[in-house]
C-alpha cells in the first residue's frame, strides 16, 4: 500500500509539475502568481492538515456529494492520492522551475542558432536539461514523500505505519511493530537513494568533475 500510494502520487505529481513549472517561470504575471500561490500554500502547510481537509472537509459541501467526483472522494484511498499528489506537485514544481531558470545561456543560444522557436526549444532543450539537473533535489522529494505516506494510516489505510498501529492496538507491544516499520522505511530509503544515484551517474555524467 505504501509503495502504491507513493507511485501513483509521484506519477501524477510529476505530470502536474512539468506544465506548472513552465507557468511558474512564465512572464505572464497572472500565471506565475497563481502557481506561486499554489506552491506557497501547499509547501507552507502540513501534509496531514491537507489530507484531513480533503478527506473530512470536502464531504461537508453538498455540491461535492452531488458531483461525479464523490464516487472517488468518499474513499480514503482516492483522498490520500489527491492530497499526496497536490503536495508533491507543489515541491516538484519549484524544483523544476528553479532548474529551468538555471539553464545555461550557452544551451539557449545554441538552440536559437539552430533556428528553434520558443516552444520547440523548451521541449527539446530546456525541459529535458532541467529534469536531468533536478534529479538530486527530486530524489530528496521522493524520499520525503515516501516517509510522508505514513499519515495515510490516520484515514484508515493499511500502509506500513497503519499496520504497525493496528498491531500495537491488538498486542499493546510498541517496540516490535514500530521498529519493524522503521526498518521497512529505512530499507526503502536506501533503495530509492541507490536508484537515484544510478540515474545521476547515467544522466548527469557530463556535470561530473573531469578526471585527470
Amino acid at each position: 500500500m505504501t509503495l502504491e500510494l507513493l507511485f501513483w502520487s509521484l506519477l501524477a505529481g510529476l505530470a502536474l509539475a512539468v506544465p506548472l513549472s513552465l507557468m511558474r517561470v512564465s512572464r505572464n504575471r497572472v500565471l506565475s502568481t497563481g502557481v506561486w500561490l499554489y506552491t506557497y500554500v501547499f509547501r507552507g502547510t502540513p501534509l496531514l492538515v491537507q489530507l484531513f481537509i480533503i478527506y473530512y472537509g470536502l464531504s461537508q459541501f453538498e455540491w461535492v456529494r452531488d458531483s461525479w467526483a464523490w464516487e472517488y472522494l468518499r474513499e480514503a484511498y482516492a483522498c490520500a492520492i489527491l492530497a499526496f499528489t497536490l503536495n508533491t506537485a507543489a515541491y516538484t514544481t519549484e524544483i523544476i522551475a528553479g532548474q529551468i531558470r538555471n539553464t545555461s545561456h550557452g544551451e539557449i543560444e545554441a538552440a536559437k542558432a539552430m533556428g528553434m522557436g520558443k516552444w520547440l526549444m523548451m521541449r527539446r532543450i530546456v525541459v529535458p536539461s532541467a529534469l536531468r539537473r533536478a534529479l538530486p533535489a527530486y530524489s530528496n522529494e521522493v524520499v520525503m514523500m515516501m516517509q510522508s505516506t505514513s499519515v495515510a494510516g490516520l484515514v484508515t489505510l493499511a500502509d506500513v505505519t497503519g499496520v504497525a498501529r493496528r498491531v500495537f492496538s491488538d498486542t499493546y507491544m510498541p517496540f516490535e511493530p514500530f521498529l519493524t516499520a522503521a526498518g521497512v522505511y529505512l530499507l526503502m530509503t536506501f533503495g530509492f537513494v541507490w536508484l537515484f544515484k544510478q540515474a545521476e551517474l547515467r544522466w548527469l555524467a557530463y556535470l561530473a568533475p573531469r578526471k585527470h
